[in-house]
């Protein structure tokens, strides 16, 4: 694994715990599936519910919605975030201030009406949600301030 793809895995790993921790508080318990096996057999945990982290949201009012991940430029693509085939049937995605919830078959179904791009490390595709449209389709608010 290369440098990038490992820090943004751990991000993405800390940020996950700091958004469980945020819910076990309000009495939703999440059961994490740690192994590469059960995450990719069931799921992220127990609930369906994927955490992203978007550490870009506050400099620019676009959450980056992910279809497609590889750990480095030699490996195909293959379908993730939203396109993973698994239980999730919840998408949280923010950063520590603030994280928005959207059912996954909805941000499916957006994306057909945005253009899906390659980020420039080659890790990656997805699209951007702006600001308003954040607003207009998500279904709950986490603030954490």
């Amino acid at each position: 694994m290369n440098n990038y793809y490992t820090e943004k895995l751990t991000q993405g790993l800390e940020y996950q715990d700091y958004v469980m921790e945020y819910l076990y508080k309000a009495g939703l318990p999440l059961i994490t599936y740690t192994s590469k096996k059960y995450q990719i057999k069931k799921g992220e945990n127990k609930l369906g519910v994927e955490i992203k982290f978007d550490n870009n949201y506050s400099k620019t009012g676009n959450l980056y919605i992910e279809v497609a991940e590889r750990s480095n430029t030699y490996n195909n693509y293959i379908e993730s975030g939203i396109f993973r085939k698994d239980n999730t049937w919840l998408y949280i995605i923010g950063n520590y201030n603030i994280a928005f919830v959207f059912f996954k078959i909805q941000l499916q179904s957006l994306s057909k009406n945005f253009k899906i791009f390659e980020i420039s490390k080659k890790t990656s595709k997805g699209f951007l949600l702006p600001e308003k449209k954040i607003k207009l389709y998500c279904g709950k608010v986490l603030k954490f301030i």
